[in-house]
């Protein structure tokens, strides 16, 4: 089941949003804002949500990049936010992740012809999986990539084979689009979903306020397949010769205590990268390091500025 993309014509980003047309005909959602007025130029950088994300929920660490210069772009990807459903109801789905590195060479190729440079990538949890995967691949070639979270490996509590095996277990004996659990919105389940994502109460809160305002561009639970799906593409990602031989520099921000994505799993790529570097932060952060609480935040965006300052320099006036 295919769900056209559409999104609310009177969100709060509307004057900065307009379509992406990938080349199989597939309408994304794309947002593209200049850099804080009074600001020197830097060069344009494209932001990656994760998966269920959308554009909105990282409003404020998109402000703080273009307070440094940046034009800032994003899209949604296929399947969530405004970039239309591949599935029933709010299910998050996707048949193989190469759809999605697909669209994220097709638009970089777009993005880069579009103004100059330099042109920078940032990539959130499954933002900064198809990001690395595209970077293996050769399929872009940033001067500067920052993997936040990274989805290299899913938390397991039974292991990645284990959890493959029950995972496609589930699609042989069923609808591979079919919830692989269920979304509750009791107290004790916002409860737990927030000790999983951010220590930041208000910024919880705020996302959850924005689910019950504008519920059409936000997602449920993934389905089977997409489960099956990110335990196959993020082992052949781990297995990739192609990531000895990536020449962009890449920062990865890991939260040690992730309780969504494994963070030893990216530790172990990044010191494989020929010019990765690696910031990790302690028990006091969750899987949104971007919106997690001010002290964490901070030092995660002072590393990014500090990444960026050192890779790629500002340009001459």
């Amino acid at each position: 089941m295919v769900v056209s993309p559409s999104w609310p014509v009177d969100l709060p980003l509307a004057p900065w949003l307009s379509p992406w047309v990938a080349p199989d005909g597939w309408v994304h959602r794309r947002y593209d804002r200049p850099r804080m007025a009074g600001t020197d130029r830097r060069g344009r950088l494209l932001f990656q949500t994760g998966r269920a994300d959308m554009i909105e929920k990282y409003g404020e660490a998109i402000d703080h990049v273009r307070a440094q210069g940046w034009d800032v772009s994003a899209f949604d990807w296929r399947g969530q936010g405004g970039s239309g459903r591949l599935a029933r109801g709010d299910t998050g789905h996707i048949d193989r992740f190469d759809r999605l590195i697909d669209d994220l060479a097709a638009f970089y190729d777009d993005w880069v012809a579009e103004d100059d440079g330099p042109h920078v990538v940032l990539g959130h949890s499954m933002g900064g999986f198809v990001t690395l995967a595209a970077l293996a691949a050769g399929r872009i070639a940033p001067p500067a990539a920052i993997l936040v979270a990274p989805m290299l490996a899913l938390r397991s509590p039974i292991g990645q084979w284990a959890g493959s095996r029950i995972a496609n277990w589930q699609i042989r004996r069923g609808d591979p689009l079919r919830p692989a659990w269920q979304r509750l919105e009791t107290p004790a389940a916002a409860a737990a979903r927030q000790k999983r994502l951010t220590h930041d109460l208000g910024r919880f809160a705020d996302q959850q306020a924005f689910r019950r305002q504008w519920p059409e561009l936000c997602l449920g639970s993934p389905s089977w397949q997409w489960v099956a799906e990110a335990f196959r593409a993020t082992a052949a990602l781990r297995d990739d010769p192609g990531l000895t031989r990536i020449p962009t520099p890449v920062l990865m921000l890991v939260a040690q205590a992730d309780r969504l994505v494994d963070a030893r799993a990216a530790g172990r790529i990044a010191a494989r990268l020929p010019q990765g570097e690696l910031v990790a932060f302690g028990q006091g952060c969750a899987h949104e390091i971007l919106r997690e609480a001010d002290p964490v935040r901070a030092n995660a965006l002072a590393a990014i500025d500090a990444f960026l300052a050192r890779r790629v320099p500002a340009p001459r006036p």
